[in-house]
């Protein structure tokens, strides 16, 4: 089976994350070529990866046409998006495109059409969805073992000053839509589809700081059919330079503890009668990057769509947006 060649635009810090992956997976995939609009940059990522065999590109349009390509990874900043998407769906190449998709819905649900009229198999990168603690939670919410899902809280938190665009929200989207995007994709994965969505948002601790326009606070309450309810909560001005997630999902029969994707503990809170069953622990050492872009290949391999395609990348853009406007409004915003 002949191995899937694949291009990255952007090259980025996050970039070489992905770089690593395609290394360690290099039975199945080749890094065939780079492209950022800084060629030094690409250059580098290219002879760090590939020991400088991986063509170099500064227009992603070339990119798209010469570099003979199977699978492209978009890992673009949220401003840097325009047309790539939609030109390698046409052309019949599979993409793995970084969240947030865009910085507004329409762009989104272009790229969205375009790839879902073209049949190309489509990944986003939210990749707790590949941990195995998460797994075994939608497992059991799918078979119905959990019974009804009645609350979904989690934290994001960091203290970093990130690159100069992250901090600004016309680049950025701000913390909300950048990062805390992963915990309201984990709600509506494990949730499914929020109705309503109220958001505080501010800026406390980066005021004194030259075009910080991002929020580094904020608090969001989501509300799922049935009555659900999901609290999320970020910052950036917790622990200098941790990145902390963690959630908890109660529902009838079960109450799951997460650290991050894995480890987690469920709790079975509806025993039968006379049993006194254990916490189950779900403990894995699995790379979740690597996870989602084995399944992204097997789903190119198997024609099969992948775990999280294009259209769940718009849906969960859409809420972390309609969270956006509740927090400028102060108004609950109603979806769907």
């Amino acid at each position: 089976m002949s191995r899937l060649q694949v291009g990255i635009l952007g090259c980025g810090s996050f970039a070489r994350e992905h770089a690593r992956v395609l290394l360690e997976l290099q039975d199945q995939v080749a890094l065939a070529a780079v492209c950022d609009r800084h060629p030094e940059r690409a250059a580098a990522l290219a002879q760090q990866f590939t020991g400088g065999q991986a063509a170099v590109y500064t227009d992603h349009h070339d990119l798209i046409e010469k570099a003979g390509l199977d699978v492209l990874i978009v890992a673009l900043p949220p401003y840097g998006h325009s047309d790539e998407v939609e030109l390698a769906a046409q052309r019949g190449i599979h993409l793995l495109v970084e969240k947030p998709l865009a910085l507004d819905s329409a762009l989104a649900w272009r790229m969205v059409h375009a790839a879902e009229a073209a049949g190309v198999v489509t990944q986003v990168g939210f990749k707790f969805r590949f941990g195995a603690a998460v797994e075994a939670l939608k497992r059991r919410i799918e078979s119905g073992e959990s019974g009804p899902v009645g609350l979904f809280s989690a934290r994001y938190f960091a203290n970093a000053l990130h690159s100069p665009w992250w901090r600004v929200r016309e680049k950025s989207g701000g913390q909300l839509v950048e990062q805390g995007i992963h915990l309201l994709d984990l709600a509506r994965y494990l949730m499914g589809e929020a109705k309503t969505v109220f958001c505080r948002q501010e800026n406390l601790f980066h005021r004194h700081i030259p075009d910080y326009t991002s929020e580094d606070v904020s608090a969001v309450v989501i509300g799922f059919e049935g009555g659900a309810l999901g609290v999320i909560y970020v910052t950036n001005g917790a622990i200098p330079n941790r990145w902390i997630h963690d959630y908890r999902l109660v529902a009838r029969n079960l109450t799951a503890e997460f650290s991050g994707p894995h480890p987690a503990v469920i709790y079975q809170t509806a025993p039968s009668p006379g049993s006194n069953p254990e916490p189950q622990r779900v403990e894995s050492e699995r790379d979740v990057l690597k996870a989602q872009m084995l399944d992204l290949i097997e789903a190119i391999r198997s024609g099969r769509p992948a775990r999280t395609p294009l259209r769940e990348g718009a849906l969960s853009l859409d809420l972390a947006l309609a969270a956006v406007r509740s927090a400028q409004t102060r108004q609950e915003v109603q979806l769907g």
